[in-house]
């Protein structure tokens, strides 16, 4: 039972490996669509950086469109937030 484990853990390993930048970024985005929790997402474009928390929530992302959606808390209010793909980040905060 061990070895299976390993043995499936090395396979994605590898094909994550073999994978481009690119194409372990569109992975990783797609993964963002389906989790919940405490997150910190923050857009930078230049010198302008703006960053929105979201709690217990999720991040939804539409990589056709090339967009991240999710509500954030902005001075006690949930809003609709809408930022680009391309120069924004993700963090989970602990």
């Amino acid at each position: 039972m061990k070895i299976q484990g390993i043995l499936i853990v090395l396979g994605l390993a590898l094909v994550l490996s073999a994978c481009s930048e690119e194409q372990q970024n569109k992975l990783s985005r797609l993964g963002v669509t389906w989790l919940e929790g405490d997150y910190r997402v923050t857009f930078a474009a230049g010198s302008h950086v703006k960053s929105w928390e979201i709690k217990d929530g999720k991040v939804t992302s539409d990589p056709n469109k090339g967009y991240y959606y999710f509500w954030a808390i902005v001075d006690d209010e949930k809003v609709y937030v809408q930022t680009p793909i391309i120069r924004s980040y993700i963090e989970e905060i602990p």
